[in-house]
């Protein structure tokens, strides 16, 4: 059943892109940009969140500072939102 949708996608893509029409329309751009950037900021927060809980535990950092280097890569999203909701 996903086959078939997502063939009904592409077919509906090669349409407006046939037709002169761009491929993708504003809303997809947005979508697509936020969600690689939560795909991003995700990936990111794995490899710092646990170094940052790692070193916390070890008492090599404080907590401000861990908690600086987790909240980070969300920011990312935060400043893709607001650039969605701007345009």
């Amino acid at each position: 059943m996903i086959g078939l949708e997502l063939t009904a996608a592409f077919i509906d893509a090669m349409v407006l892109l046939q037709q002169g029409g761009p491929a993708i329309t504003g809303t997809g751009v947005a979508a697509l940009a936020v969600g690689l950037a939560g795909f991003g900021a995700g990936y990111a927060e794995r490899g710092i969140g646990a170094a940052a809980i790692g070193a916390l535990a070890e008492d090599s950092i404080s907590f401000g500072i861990a908690l600086v280097l987790t909240v980070l890569p969300e920011t990312i999203v935060l400043l893709t939102l607001v650039t969605l909701f701007l345009q």
